[in-house]
């Protein structure tokens, strides 16, 4: 919910020159209505079927909004052991908490366990034995979902393709029925559906569509001769608009066509991620000085690499914006940090209003593994975190300081 008012751009009702004033930067800033309107979309979406929407949790997962999303009725799509931590402390009901993740450990799945979550997803055979056998010692039944890799090329980066051949993820789409007749002799395992997940930052829904008709294809086999599955989990993945000339399809639009596959009395899960907080969260930067090197313009500002690692590990394009409105003319200019590598960039090759020392700038649609994927590299403290409400801003997260950087060093 980013708009201008008069020459100040806002979020929601409030300026955000007057965030960076009040808690400095680099901020990160989300719209918790933003969240609301998008996650709601998925709850209409979904209407009257039996499902879950449940929340990917590694695009985004302070505290404070998991906690909105868990109120709002949110289940969870998570990735570890921390992450179900996490859900558990924000307040998610445990029966609303799927695992998935190639690599869970036996500390991991037991804690899973222990914790009484709706199911794993399982992506591979070992791991299935692995589950089996820590379900057994611990004298519970472990209910799963089989993650498995459709061979769908949703055509987007080649560093968040899942669901295409040759992937780590899932158990490869020839070896599915086997899988599921193996889990069908396992003493501790309760098979209760089936999963796939193909990528993210998708834009086209033609390969949702594909994928679905393969999974279905599945899903006669294994309950004509193993077993009848409750849970069909289709995933996220679903793209936003970073760039202008983008369009997103709607959950609406992704809904109808997977449920055009399937029987309508079937229970859906989808774990969205991007599209619920990609565009309700912002970066918040500062112009530290200006610099032309070789006929390039430069602006160096106080975020970098370790802070936003998309454009430089994706080449991810964010929109980038003074936050005050300007009549200058406009320059090319790469926006860059103070990490010390030639990687370290924000934006390159920009046509940007000519800015001052000690300008504002927001980094945009930054919500999704923005704070997330964020470290300490040059021992750069974290960032703080922001979610505006109306005219009202409160911190979800304290801006760590130097001392945090030895927080857990001996």
């Amino acid at each position: 919910m980013l708009q201008f008012k008069k020459s100040d751009l806002c979020v929601e009702q409030v300026k955000l020159s007057d965030i960076a004033e009040r808690y400095g930067t680099g901020v990160y800033v989300y719209s918790k209505n933003q969240i609301i309107e998008n996650f709601e979309s998925y709850k209409k979406a979904l209407g009257t079927k039996s499902g879950l929407i449940c929340f990917a949790c590694k695009t985004n997962s302070n505290g404070v909004i998991l906690k909105l999303l868990s109120k709002l009725g949110a289940g969870a799509d998570t990735t570890s052991g921390g992450e179900i931590y996490r859900c558990l402390k924000a307040g998610f009901d445990p029966l609303k908490i799927v695992y998935a993740g190639v690599g869970k450990s036996a500390e991991e799945i037991e804690y899973a366990l222990k914790s009484k979550i709706l199911m794993f997803n399982v992506e591979s055979f070992e791991e299935l034995d692995a589950i089996d056998k820590i379900a057994r010692k611990m004298k519970v039944k472990a209910k799963i979902s089989l993650r498995v890799n459709p061979y769908v090329d949703p055509r987007t980066h080649s560093y968040i393709v899942t669901g295409r051949k040759g992937t780590k993820f899932g158990i490869p789409y020839k070896d599915a029925l086997r899988a599921y007749l193996l889990a069908k002799q396992k003493g501790n395992i309760t098979i209760v559906g089936i999963h796939s997940h193909i990528g993210s930052q998708i834009l086209d829904i033609a390969p949702f569509r594909l994928a679905a008709k393969k999974i279905k294809d599945i899903v006669d086999s294994v309950e004509k001769n193993i077993v009848k599955l409750e849970y069909i989990n289709c995933g996220g993945g679903l793209g936003i608009e970073y760039e202008k000339d983008q369009k997103a399809p709607s959950p609406k639009q992704l809904m109808s066509e997977i449920f055009d596959v399937f029987d309508k009395d079937r229970k859906f899960i989808f774990e969205p991620g991007r599209s619920i907080i990609g565009n309700a969260g912002h970066l918040l930067a500062k112009v530290l000085y200006r610099k032309v090197s070789g006929s390039k313009n430069f602006l160096i500002t106080n975020v970098g690499m370790n802070d936003l690692i998309r454009p430089t590990l994706y080449k991810a394009y964010h929109e980038i914006v003074p936050v005050r409105k300007t009549n200058s003319k406009k320059v090319k200019t790469d926006i860059v940090g103070p990490i010390c590598e030639s990687g370290d960039f924000v934006g390159k090759g920009r046509m940007l209003p000519v800015v001052e020392q000690g300008d504002y700038l927001l980094v945009t649609y930054t919500g999704a593994y923005g704070a997330a994927m964020s470290s300490e590299y040059n021992s750069r403290p974290l960032l703080p975190e922001i979610l505006v409400d109306g005219d009202k801003t409160t911190l979800i997260r304290k801006r760590a300081d130097y001392r945090d950087l030895l927080l857990n060093e001996i």
